[in-house]
């Protein structure tokens, strides 16, 4: 049919490919299969008791979204068991997932436009469509989508990954793009899954195999720790299979394993909470499954210790619980906070990073630690590939406020109060890799700001990273990379209380003169654990900021950001930054990252 831009919201359930039909199950939209789905109970609620509490109704989901009360949202959705066919998916999904949206700019119309520029026609095509590469063709789970809704969710991911081009591996996606057409339209479930993917404060779907490893590593080590019967059990029982092939696989448990019904309710607090409800679930599955291996012959070890994997999976798919207890189950597990997870995740995460850098050679960045590895000829060269262009220009935002750009000036021409070109040039090689692709900006300046934290806080304590650089009267200069927001000094823990330290294992501290040296986190360095005293990354309040702890505080600064100490300290195991200890600030300067 002809394409005509001003027609495609009017004619968007037309495009969809989806013909209207009638039938009872009016939870589900048109392209499922019902007649193959067992828990359909809407219609047969038993009658209330009175010691029930009702079910919540959109409506009411919906007033505490617009007011933003996330943790009451997040309430609703653990307690509420809303029967698998219930209407209110139809509104509740695309409401959760369009709170992650960062594409405020899709209008009407949108997507429909999308799918004429990669398919040249808004017909639905009856010949299949080639999958994107990222896709995992082994896990392309309709789950009780009919042929021609199975069609539309190709479609979709076509779309997606047209729009997404970052996206290089996501073997979970199409699994949840079939479960988002399952209660709503075509239209609807490529906006819901774009505000999952570009999702910026939570994690919903991994988008390439290191996030992938890094997840499933990740979960392992969680499990580690939280299902330690059933992790020895399996390494009991299968001492020569590793348990890396048993949790590459975990997500699937879940996605492939559980019946629709349980599923459908994950989602319901999946869409809202993020990657880490799976956590949950996935060691709930571990702890049941070990229970049912010590009573049931069916899980014998004999006929599991050939493939746990395997057998975890044909477990989910028969598993003993109902939906309502395996989340009471999921979220009663205690210390597993966010926090917890996103220490785990980064850590896992870095350690993967080095390993690669240190076994690719000269494709790779060289990983430079200390003085003994500054960096080589050869890793000049590939990081000038990516920073050659770093530059500095006069900002038109204020007075006095100076942007760095790309592409106008060489790196030498930038001008810093601070450190000597070179210095620049070593410190820029310490970074992340993924953070020199970003355009850095001068956020404050003793220089041109004054001494003082609260100019401090409100030119810099909203941007993550940060990177902070001293020059003492000594004419020492040092620094840290922070990882995280300082804003981060006002958040509180589950029980109101302030935490003293924030930050992740990516916080680095260096030295640039006399001595050139990084100390990363201590714990980059394997997978042990050493103590909450190797975790102290990042501090401050009203009158002081630290950064680092464990015996001695790595550097802190007082109000006036005019004197300051540093001691060697255990979370980056460092000597003192400058060899008197204590210091009077020349000049302090603290650079953002545009765009991260």
């Amino acid at each position: 049919m002809p394409y005509h831009r001003a027609d495609t919201s009017a004619q968007a359930d037309k495009l969809s490919g989806i013909v209207e039909e009638s039938d009872l199950y009016e939870g589900f939209a048109p392209h499922v299969e019902t007649s193959e789905i067992k828990t359909l109970d809407f219609y047969n609620l038993p009658k209330q008791t009175g010691k029930e509490p009702a079910l919540r109704s959109f409506t009411e989901i919906q007033q505490l979204l617009q007011q933003n009360k996330k943790r009451d949202v997040k309430n609703i959705l653990r307690e509420n068991s809303w029967p698998i066919n219930s209407p209110i998916r139809s509104q509740l999904w695309p409401a959760l997932c369009a709170q992650h949206l960062t594409k405020q700019n899709m209008l009407d119309g949108f997507y429909w436009e999308m799918v004429h520029q990669v398919f040249g026609t808004t017909e639905l095509s009856e010949k299949p469509i080639m999958l994107p590469a990222f896709v995992d063709a082994t896990h392309c789970l309709p789950y009780h989508l009919t042929s021609t809704g199975r069609a539309v969710a190709d479609r979709i991911v076509n779309v997606l990954g047209y729009d997404c081009p970052d996206i290089t591996y996501s073997p979970v996606l199409y699994p949840i793009t079939s479960l988002l057409l399952h209660f709503m339209s075509e239209e609807e479930a490529y906006l819901c899954l774009a505000g999952l993917v570009g999702s910026k404060e939570k994690t919903f779907i991994n988008q390439t195999k290191l996030q992938h490893e890094v997840t499933w590593k990740t979960v392992m080590q969680i499990a580690k720790k939280h299902t330690k019967s059933a992790i020895a059990y399996f390494q009991r029982i299968c001492p020569g299979q590793k348990l890396e092939r048993v949790f590459m696989d975990w997500c699937w448990w879940i996605l492939a394993g559980l019946p629709f019904q349980h599923l459908v309710r994950i989602m319901d607090c999946y869409f809202h909470e993020g990657i880490k409800v799976l956590y949950r679930v996935a060691l709930v599955i571990l702890n049941l499954f070990h229970k049912e291996c010590q009573s049931n012959n069916e899980w014998s070890p004999d006929n599991i210790k050939n493939d746990i994997g395997n057998a975890l999976i044909k477990f989910c798919k028969k598993i003993p619980v109902s939906p309502a207890k395996l989340l009471h189950a999921a979220f009663s597990i205690r210390g597993l906070s966010t926090q917890y997870i996103s220490r785990i995740f980064i850590k896992t995460e870095m350690l993967l990073k080095s390993r690669s850098a240190l076994n690719s050679g000269s494709k790779q960045l060289i990983k430079s630690r200390s003085s003994d590895n500054l960096p080589t000829s050869q890793s000049q060269v590939n990081i000038q590939m990516m920073s050659h262009t770093l530059t500095i220009r006069e900002g038109e935002k204020s007075p006095g406020h100076r942007a760095i750009a790309m592409g106008v000036y060489p790196i030498h021409n930038l001008k810093s109060q601070v450190c000597k070109n070179e210095d620049l040039f070593t410190l820029w090689s310490w970074l992340p890799v993924r953070i020199t692709m970003y355009q850095p900006v001068l956020l404050y300046t003793t220089e041109e700001h004054g001494c003082s934290l609260t100019t401090f806080y409100v030119r810099v304590e909203q941007h993550e990273p940060t990177l902070l650089m001293i020059k003492t009267c000594n004419n020492e200069v040092f620094g840290a990379y922070c990882s995280s927001r300082w804003f981060e000094r006002n958040v509180k823990d589950d029980k109101g209380q302030r935490q003293a330290y924030f930050g992740t294992g990516e916080t680095f501290l260096f030295s640039l003169y006399p001595e050139r040296a990084k100390y990363p986190w201590v714990g980059i360095e394997g997978d042990r654990d050493l103590g909450h005293s190797s975790e102290l990354f990042m501090a401050a309040d009203s009158k002081m900021i630290t950064i680092g702890g464990g015996e001695g505080q790595a550097i802190w600064m007082d109000e006036n950001i005019r004197f300051g100490k540093t001691d060697g300290c255990k979370t980056f195991n460092n000597p003192p930054l400058c060899p008197s200890g204590d210091f009077e600030i020349r000049v302090l300067e603290v650079y953002g990252f545009v765009g991260v």
